[in-house]
Parts: C-alpha cells; structure tokens; sequence
C-alpha cells in the first residue's frame, strides 16, 4: 500500500482559479471533477517545453554577439572621451569604482588595474563626473572635453555601506527606512575561504545557523538556519526519526530566502556557491524591507550580488585556497585500558560477591588476567582514532573578463575538494559559468549560464557514536593486521557476537549522492529616458539529483533488509533515489527614480511568476551475488514496488514600493505586493502584503552643525505584514492511498488519507522594528540599535479529528508564536593613518521566542510525548535511549527552545534514589512523565561577535570571535557517559567515579554505580543534568600581505595577496558536554594565494 501525490499536477490544480470537489486516482494517476474554470497564465508556463526555453535563452545570448555595433557609426560630436586610473592614498589600483556622468545613468565601472575610459555627450557648460566605491570619499570632477583624469580616493567608514540592495532595487542606505546589514567580499572571504553561510552569521548576530551536535563538521550535512528566531514549526512531531537528518532544509518554514542576482536561490546553491564570486551580501530583516518579496519575506530575505565583467583589457584573476582539516575531540573524555580495567575492578566486577550467582570465581580471575595480558601486551585501542583523518582540501577558482562598455563578457570556472575528517566522507563541486553583458544605447542585455556538479559521499564507518563505546582493551585486528568481524566475548554482560565496528567499513558498502544543477538567468534592462528603467527577468534552473545507498550482502546493518542467516542465503541491499526538477522565474518591473529639487524619489512596480516543480522515484534491489557486483542488474529482485512522487508549486505576485527623502531628511518607505499560490485552498489563493516605515535624518537639521562631533543620527520605524508558504504542495489537498496489494479488473482499489481544506491560508508575520543609528567624529564611533517585535499567525498545523471521521487529521491555520528582541552594532576606527588602519567591531542580539498558541494536534503530541516515556521497553530495544532524552513539548507560554523534565530536589543520602518534585509541588520518589514542566531553554541570553582588522601597509591582521552566554543545555553526556552507562560493556567518562553515592550518608550528585553487569541506572529527563551553558570560540583569524603595486609591475601582475588563517580553533563552554556525536568536529589551518593579471 502506498501514498502517491497528485501527478499531472500542473494541469490538475495549477489553475489558480479553479476549484475542485473531489479526486480519484486509478492507474496511479490523478484525475479531477472540476467546476467550469478560465485557463490560466500557469497552464501556459507548465506546458512549456523546458527543453525550448532554455534554447532560446542561448540564441539570445548568440543573437547578442551579432548586433554588436560600431561605435563609429554612433559618434556624436559633442561627444567627450576621458581616460585614467583610480588608485587609493597608497597608489594601489582599485576595481570596481563606479564612474558616473552625475544626473545620468551612463557610467562605467574600472577594471582590475583601476583603469576606465568613458565616452559621453557634454553638455555646453560642461559635465561632472562622480567616482564612487564603498568605504571610499565620494570625488566630483567636472569635465569639458577629452583628457586624461586619475584619481585618487581617500578612505570613508569602509565598513558601512552607502548603498542597500533589495533585489529589486537601489536605495540610498541614508534614505532607506528598513533594517538591513550589507557585508562585502573581502569581509566574508576574511571570515571562511569556503563556507558562506558561516561567514554571514559573523557580521550579523539575527542570523544564526542551528547548532548540528550530531553532525559536526559533516561536509554533507547543509545547516538549518534563522533570521530573528524561529516562527515556524513545520514537522513538529520530534519524535520523527527524520526530525535528527543530515538536513531538514525541504518545506522548513523557518529558513530565509536567498535572492542571487535578482532569482532565488536553494540554500544547497549557496552552500556549494564560490565565494570568490560573490561582490556583496545584503541581509534584509524588517518589514519595510522584505514586504517587496511578499510571502516570501516571513524569515527574511539575503540577498547575494555577484561579480560582473568590467571593461577594459582582458582580466584574468585566479584563487587558490588550500587547507588542512584535522578532526576535533577535544570535548571527549574517555578512559584508555589500564584506567578502564582497573574501574572494572574497582566497582567489584570481578567480585564473586558481586556475580550472577552462576559465574564461578574462577572464570571471573581468568576474565580479568587475561584483560590485564592485553594492557601489558600494549593493547590500548584509541578507538576514536580509528575511522579518523586529517586532510588536504584545495580550492581552485577561475575568473576572466575584458571587453568594450558595448560588450562585456565574463568566464568564471571552480573546482573544490572537500573531504570530511571521516574517513570516506567527501564533498566535490565543479562548475563553470559563462556571461555576456551587452549595452546598446539604453538597452542592456545580460546573460549568465552555468553549471555546477556535486558528488560526495558518507562514510563507510558508519555514525561515530560506535567507536566512542568500544572497551579500549579490544583488539581490532588478528595478529596479520586482518579485521577481526566480531570481537572478543569475554563472558556475562556482553554480547556473544559483538560487532566490529571496523568491520563494516572493509566491505563494499557506499553511500553516495550526485547533484548536477543547470542554470541560465537573462535580463533585460532598458533605459526609457534616464529616469525610467524597465526591466525583464527570466531565470530557467534545472536540477537533476541521485542517491545511492548500497548494503553489502556481509553487512549487518539494519539497510541490509535480508541479511545472511542459516534460513537466508540470498542478501544485499541497494537503494536507488532519482529527483528531477526545474523552476522557471520571471519577473518584470519598471522603476523611476530622480530627483526634483529636495524631493528624491525611487519608485518601483512589477510583477513575479515562478513555478517550481520536483519528480523522485524510490527503488529497492534486493540480493546480490557479492559486495563487488552491485549494480542492479546482478540484483534477485526488486523488493516491493518502487514509489512515484510529483509536486508543482506556482506563485503570481503583483508588487509595488516607493522610497521618497525630502531634503534628504524626512524619509519614506511603502510597499504592497499581492501573492497568489497553487498550493493554498481554492478558496484562499490570494493574498496581501505591505509594510511602512518613517524615519528621520536628524544630522541633517541646521542646529547640527554646532553639533560637529555627530556626524550622523538617523532614527526610523517600520511596520508590516509579510508572509510565507514553506509546506508540501499539497498539503492542502485531499489524499488518498492506493490499495496496490490486490489488483482487480477495474484496476486499484483506493481510500480517502486525508482531507483537502479549501479555506487553508496563508502564515502571516507581522513586524514591528523601530531602530537609530549613531556616527560620532566622522563615523570614528559607529553604533546602531534596534527593537523588533514579530507575531507569526495562522501557522499551519495539523488539526487532531476523530477516528470516526475516517482519518486522523487535516491542515488548518491553528497556532501564533512571537519573536521579541534587540540588536546592537558598534563599530570603533580609532587608528586611520596613511600606514596604520585599526577597526574593532562588537555585535549582539537577544530574541525571546514563546508560543502565543497551539492546536488540538499539538497537545495530542505532547500526550505521545508522555506516552512514549511510560512505555515498558526492554534493556536493548533501540528506542529505550529516547526515555533518556528530553523532547520539546508544546505549552501556551512556552517557547520552541524550551528544555522539558521533571525537577529534582537531588540524590537521597539515605538510600541513594533520585527525589522528585511533581508538578504541584509535591515530594515524591517515582518519575511521572506528567510532571515535566520547563526546566530551562537552549536560546541565550544573548549571542554575537566581536573582533579586529588591524592594517599596516601592505599587512592586515583580522580575528572573529563568536559567543553567546544565558542559555541551558541538557548535558547528555552525564546520562550516557556517567551515571547511565554500564560501566563493564561501555567505555565511560573520566568523571563516572565523582560524586558517586556510595553508601547511607553520602550527599552526591549521582546515583550509585551498578555491579550488575546487566544492570544500568535508567535515568529519565531530569533538573540535575540541565546546565547554564556559555560559550566562545574564535571563528576565524587571518593574517594577509598585499604585494605593493612596484613590484607588480615589475612582474606584469595587477593584483596579488597572500594568505593564511585558522578557522574553529578553539571552542570554550562553561559546559564539559560531548560534540559532534555521528560526525565529529573539526578546525581547519588554511593559506590561499589570490592574484590577477
């Protein structure tokens, strides 16, 4: 029997009209009974061919190649040329500076050696020209006729941006109301060569990627990530093994969204994403901010911009980042044999007294010798060691341009190695990229294609989890170096045919995934007169996934369906997953911007279409011949019948949004965009979004300037309404499942899963920000603060039905949770000489999650969360170790962070058990599920950065510090590596023996060992183990030398700059608690060489 989502989606329900009253599925296909509907501006995008499209955008791209005209044939004469370089004080050529004829849009940008030629009309008093770029004084000169101009730029507050990037638009950052944090490529490239995601939550403390103890440094492992706490729930059963992933990135309603370049972009895309290639990264928070991008703008919106080609002679720039990774355990605390075997004897294992009445004392002196034989032999496995490397990644990127102002192009190529500190775990990307940038008169054509490969795979050693258990005594190989497959049996307590962990990893096992992602983003701009700019885009993404996962018939894995036995000699398992799927985005917009007199005013009005579509198929092979032959067509069978999945999802969305500054004083942001979306009821398809914000220049007012030492005072507010759509396509739907067990003649039989809800709506978030900004001493001192409160409503959630109603539940909009907090930035430039440059920088936020409100269906959880603790399990079913573990519960009040457990008033020194205090308040002896309550919450108090760059001529000094203090965490590692664990099967923390109760009187923290060696403690969730938690680690710290520019051209070199840094080198907590337990930690020692000709 299994579940199949609608296929033929498109045609089914795109329509974003039409309406629906029943389904029926035969054949596997889904079939609908519709009411009369009008064809939509949908259907026509679904029925594309894919295939065409992208065709066309290729003939664009050589389309524009063949109307390149002669510049000759458009010369005027009028007309001016002026030439030049653009250094800094110090004579190094800079790139990138924006030269602008002033009142117009025609300019240029200057290329890697800082030159620039630019041909314009002159007016008859002549034309300024402006060159800008950010963290330099702006430089006006007022031209003629033709000459030669080099200029020089003298250094601003190079760390605060003068222009934010909305996607959609430009804004003065002096008149933008919103609340956004710009960061620049060479500030991320100083924080990771490598991980941009990692880089960005440096510079801003709201973004926060989600603490993976379980997966460490796992290259595979994409991290979750928030904006501003969490407003989401998305699956919040936590009893879902699925909940514990490698990712949980598909339908996460509280990941952000990536704009690259005007598109969106997956977080995987940004993941694997060359930073090198990246020219600036805008963070936008608020409302007046995001409202722009509507239902997409609940968690936030990062924008990305990327390097374009500048004009000028043929540029070639190459990157090269190298790195030695060595696996981290410093947060382990393991014993080694001899200190193991003497805790056994110690605790009295070896004790007749103490035995199972059965073992005599013979057996229990000949056990214990003949461990000790192995510790004098210099038996002392490191087990942890054992599935561990450390290695080599090498980073390569490749980037050429050149061309005319007519003619850009650009070439941009990549290759990373990223191999994890597990042995057999790896990364791989390479891409390749190809754009062209065409102007004629006021028509700009860009094209950008590319293509990006991943192939990684995990290890065959499996979680690491099982090396950090094995008794240090064990040996692992025979005396040839042969892995043993089981190891030794030493008597009553442990397992007769204990697995080898090394063992696994000998056979043919793999894990293995490819990801190939093809994409082509064209647009169009086009200068109707310099203050009316209409532009097109088109985004056309492919992408093509497989997964797979093969068990060797020897292995012994619970993958392994049918594993060899005496009554099965026919084994092997091999799983296939194939995705497959496309998005088409367009959008068109037409923005005015001028300004008349004092009054400044950026308008913008558009509308956006996407369509996203996704197809996987699931497949399972069973038995196979040997670990050597597996490809499918050695296989018995396939198991069962393989499953089929469709989803397409499609959004409209109208938007409009002015920016207006009067005087550059009085300041004003408005947006409205309305959304419609496929996936939502018939009857709630549509839907509005808007957001305002004020603000006010005070620095700007006349009585100021008797103020010379504020140099800048802005104070802004803005409110609005955004929202988001982060579930399955059609969760909105009505299911059903097929009965594919019998077959009839009239074909599958199939039953109604789950009901549709035509009145499910959209999640809205509603926020509040209000914020000021300070710049004393010509921005010597640099502070901004601000106050967000979000309220996230009709969160949708599943609604708990009565069995009689033939299923058990549907989707509905029950639930609110709320945001509160603050954010502080404070930047210092003490030290701004010719040779000597010093900025330090000091980031925080606070954000208080609580949840206003839940449904029926989520108390229904918390009472599987209680029954799931008072189950009766056996010593070694896997999932008693869960009745260990805290699990988040739902509670009007509470928050998503909060830590639930029973309280404890401590050990009793009279007979050693755990006294309780039961939810009224009562001393009891019995741990009752029913009694938690919060204990404590894993979100601190506060969390950010802080660091230094330290410049001295061609040097430059840079360090990162992350922190975060007044959270708690529930120390798992005093459960399981302490007073739970069994001491004779296990090896154990150095701290099992501390604070033991040992006998009546003794005032302890944890219980008595057992001398059972069948018998552990079975401690539930409880105070004891909840913990202040603090923490700081230095993220990154890197030392670079600028080779000066006289050497340069000795050497026929533009650009060249040395590197080297350390990443993740120490990390303190107040806490002595495991890390990283399926897949360890890491620091990383890099040195990269960047240089362009």
């Amino acid at each position: 029997m299994e579940t199949l989502a609608p296929k033929n989606a498109g045609s089914t329900i795109g329509n974003l009209h039409g309406q629906y009253n029943s389904y029926i599925i035969i054949y596997n296909q889904f079939y609908s009974l519709p009411k009369p509907f009008q064809a939509s501006i949908f259907s026509t995008i679904h029925n594309m061919k894919k295939e065409l499209v992208f065709s066309l955008s290729a003939l664009v791209m050589m389309f524009s190649l063949l109307l390149v005209p002669s510049h000759r044939a458009y010369a005027d004469d009028n007309k001016i040329t002026i030439t030049g370089t653009v250094a800094d004080i110090k004579a190094n050529p800079l790139q990138g500076v924006a030269v602008l004829v002033k009142g117009t849009t025609i300019g240029v940008e200057t290329d890697a050696s800082g030159r620039y030629s630019l041909t314009f009309a002159v007016g008859a008093e002549g034309s300024v020209l402006e060159f800008s770029s950010i963290g330099y004084k702006l430089v006006e000169k007022t031209c003629t006729k033709s000459q030669v101009l080099n200029i020089t730029l003298e250094e601003d507050v190079h760390f605060i941006s003068t222009v934010v990037v909305t996607g959609f638009a430009n804004i003065k950052q002096e008149s933008f109301t919103g609340n956004s944090v710009t960061i620049k490529n060479d500030e991320l490239m100083k924080a990771s060569k490598t991980n941009v995601l990692k880089a960005i939550q440096t510079f801003d403390p709201s973004f926060r990627i989600v603490d993976n103890n379980l997966m460490g440094s796992n290259p595979n492992a994409v991290p979750e990530m928030y904006i501003r706490g969490q407003s989401g729930m998305g699956n919040f059963d936590k009893l879902d093994a699925s909940d514990l992933s490698k990712s949980n990135l598909k339908d996460n309603p509280n990941l952000p969204t990536f704009i690259m370049d005007g598109f969106e972009i997956s977080a995987t895309t940004l993941y694997d994403f060359d930073p090198n290639r990246i020219e600036s990264i805008t963070i936008l928070k608020d409302a007046a901010a995001t409202a722009v991008y509507g239902s997409r703008a609940a968690n936030g919106v990062v924008v990305i911009t990327t390097v374009t080609p500048k004009p000028g002679k043929l540029n070639v720039s190459y990157n090269f980042t190298g790195s030695v990774t060595a696996p981290d355990l410093s947060d382990y605390n393991l014993l080694n044999a001899a200190e193991k075997l003497e805790l056994e004897r110690m605790v009295g294992f070896y004790d007749v007294a103490n035995s199972d009445g059965y073992t005599s004392e013979y057996t229990l002196k000949k056990e214990y010798y003949e461990k000790l034989a192995n510790v004098k032999e210099g038996v002392n496995t490191y087990w942890m060691a054992k599935p561990l490397r450390t290695v080599f990644n090498h980073n390569h990127s490749l980037y050429i341009d050149g061309g005319s102002n007519s003619l850009r192009f650009g070439i941009d190529m990549k290759y990373s190695n990223q191999d994890g500190v597990m042995k057999g775990s790896k990364r791989d990307n390479i891409g390749a990229g190809a754009y062209i940038q065409y102007n004629y008169k006021s028509v700009n054509i860009k094209n950008y294609f590319s293509y990006t490969q991943t192939n990684s795979a995990d290890s065959p050693y499996g979680s690491f989890s099982k090396f950090t258990s094995q008794l240090p005594y064990d040996k692992f190989a025979d005396e040839n170096g042969k892995i043993l497959q089981t190891l030794r049996y030493w008597g009553s307590g442990t397992a007769s045919n204990k697995e080898n962990p090394m063992y696994e990893a000998t056979l043919h096992n793999f894990q293995k995934q490819k990801r190939e992602e093809l994409m082509n983003n064209l647009s169009v701009n086009w200068h109707i007169i310099p203050s009316l700019l209409f532009k097109g885009q088109l985004s056309l993404t492919k992408t093509i996934s497989k997964s797979d996962t093969f068990y060797d018939p020897l292995s012994k894995q619970s993958g392994n369906i049918f594993p060899l036995s005496s009554s099965n000699i026919s084994s092997g398992t091999y799983n296939i997953n194939n995705n497959d799927g496309y998005t088409v985005d367009l959008s068109t917009t037409l923005s005015y911007n001028t300004r008349l007199g004092k009054h400044a005013i950026n308008a913008l009005a558009g509308f956006n279409l996407r369509e996203d579509n996704s197809t996987s198929n699931y497949l399972t092979y069973v038995g196979f011949p040997s670990g050597i032959l597996s490809s499918p067509m050695y296989a018995k069978e396939v198991y069962k019948k393989g499953t089929f999945y469709e989803d397409t999802k499609r959004m409209l969305g109208v938007l409009a949004s002015v920016n207006y500054a009067y005087d550059d004083t009085y300041l004003l942001d408005a947006s409205f965009r309305l959304d419609g979306s496929s996936a939502f009821g018939t009857d709630q398809r549509f839907a509005p979004f808007w957001s305002g914000g004020l603000g006010i220049n005070i620095h700007k007012y006349g009585f100021m300037e008797d103020v010379s030492w504020i140099n800048r005072l802005k104070l802004r507010g803005s409110f609005g309404q955004t929202g988001k759509a982060n579930f399955p396509a059609y969760d909105a739907r009505s299911s059903y499942v097929i009965l594919s067990d019998e077959w009839y003649k009239t074909g599958y039989g199939a039953v109604l899963q789950a009901l549709g809800n035509t009145q499910l709506k959209w999640e809205t978030t509603n926020t509040t920000d209000v914020g000021l900004e300070l710049g004393l001493w010509d921005d010597l001192v640099y502070a901004r603060g601000s106050y967000y409160n979000k309220r996230t409503v009709d969160l949708i959630t599943s609604v708990t039905l009565p069995s009689s109603a033939g299923f058990s539940s549907y989707k509905d909009n029950v639930g609110e949770i709320s945001n509160k907090g603050f954010e502080l930035d404070l930047r210092i430039n003490p030290v701004r000489t010719r040779d000597w440059n010093l900025v330090m920088n000091l980031n925080l936020a606070h954000n208080k999650n609580r949840i206003e409100k839940i449904s029926n269906s989520m108390k229904a959880y918390n009472e599987k969360v209680i029954a799931m603790y008072r189950q009766n399990l056996a010593y070694n079913d896997p999932d008693k170790a869960m009745q260990t573990m805290p699990f988040l519960q739902y509670v009007e009040g509470g928050s998503l962070n909060s830590i639930y457990g029973v309280r404890s008033l401590g050990i009793n020194p009279v007979d050693g058990e755990e006294v309780f205090l039961s939810r009224t308040g009562n001393i009891v002896n019995k741990w009752d599920a029913s009694d938690q309550v919060v204990l404590g919450t894993t979100e601190p108090k506060a969390q950010g950065s802080f660091g230094f760059n330290l410049t001295y001529k061609q040097f430059s000094l840079y360090a990162s510090f992350m922190y975060e203090f007044g959270a708690q965490r529930y120390n798992q590692t005093l459960v399981d590596k302490v007073e739970n664990v069994n001491v004779y099967a296990s090896n154990v923390d150095r701290r099992v023996m501390e604070d033991r109760w040992m006998k009546p009187g003794d005032v302890a923290k944890y219980k008595k060992i057992s001398t059972d060696r069948m018998t552990t403690n079975f401690t539930k969730p409880t105070s004891r183990f909840v913990q202040d938690y603090n923490a700081l680690s230095l993220s990154s710290v890197e030392l670079a030398y600028e080779m000066p520019r006289d050497l340069l051209k000795r050497i026929h070199f533009s650009t060249m700059r040395f590197t080297v840094g350390m990443n993740d080198i120490f990390h303190l907590q107040s806490i002595k608690m495991e890390r990283g337990l399926s897949y360890p930690y890491a620091r990383t020692v890099n040195f990269s060489v960047k240089f362009t000709l």
